[in-house]
């Protein structure tokens, strides 16, 4: 037993509740990973993209991962704004306005929307027009994804940010000293207030990303088939 523990009986507690959180953490990531892969396969297949799909990093730190998923996220946010400037440049004004109108019917959006694709491709599947209407129209895609972005940074920027992504199973001490370089009880108990606070908003908002993906993908799947 660690001489911290003796002085501070409720460290091995500790200890144990930060390897959950850490576990519940990068189990998080990696559905955000899976899910952002979901969206990149659909954008590319449908739109004409080319963004590369992302893989968790096993050797690399939270923060390295926080950066990769950023970096792929911020790129399907400039392709959305690019269908946006696309449709903005070749409809006419009040057509353009009917995309963002709700009380719109969604097959008539999806058609306006066929025509420019065709214009820029030459060709367009109705599969292609229905993706980026609810890519447009999905205020709540684009809000998530912003969430989501913010909190990956500041775990990344984190006391979290520096903990190889492989730290489980390398022992309590291992994790204790990767985590907080020390074994005191202040430190302890502000590394686990910080993953419970982290975690909590992470998870919230992954839950409503990953949902908002779902949807659009779930939708591709029934158009194909």
């Amino acid at each position: 037993m660690a001489l911290s523990d003796l002085l501070y009986p409720d460290n091995p507690k500790r200890k144990q509740e930060l390897i959950h959180l850490h576990q519940e953490l990068l189990d998080c990531m990696s559905t955000n990973f899976h899910a952002t892969n979901e969206l990149v396969g659909v954008l590319n297949e449908h739109l004409g993209c080319a963004i590369t799909p992302i893989e968790m990093r096993e050797s690399g730190t939270v923060k390295e991962n926080c950066e990769i998923i950023i970096q792929v996220m911020s790129e399907i946010q400039h392709q959305v704004q690019k269908i946006d400037s696309d449709m903005k440049e070749k409809l006419e004004p009040v057509l353009y306005q009917k995309l963002y109108d709700i009380k719109e019917p969604e097959l008539e959006k999806i058609a306006i929307a066929q025509r420019v694709f065709s214009i820029i491709f030459g060709e367009a599947t109705s599969t292609a027009a229905m993706v980026a209407i609810k890519l447009l129209g999905s205020n709540h895609l684009t809000l998530t994804v912003s969430k989501l972005i913010g909190l990956l940074a500041q775990i990344g920027a984190s006391v979290l940010g520096g903990v190889s992504i492989t730290i489980i199973g390398l022992g309590l001490e291992m994790i204790l000293h990767a985590i907080l370089g020390a074994v005191e009880r202040s430190q302890l108990l502000t590394a686990v207030r910080s993953y419970e606070k982290h975690l909590a908003e992470f998870k919230a908002a992954s839950e409503k990303y990953q949902r908002a993906i779902h949807e659009v993908t779930s939708l591709v799947r029934q158009q194909v088939q």
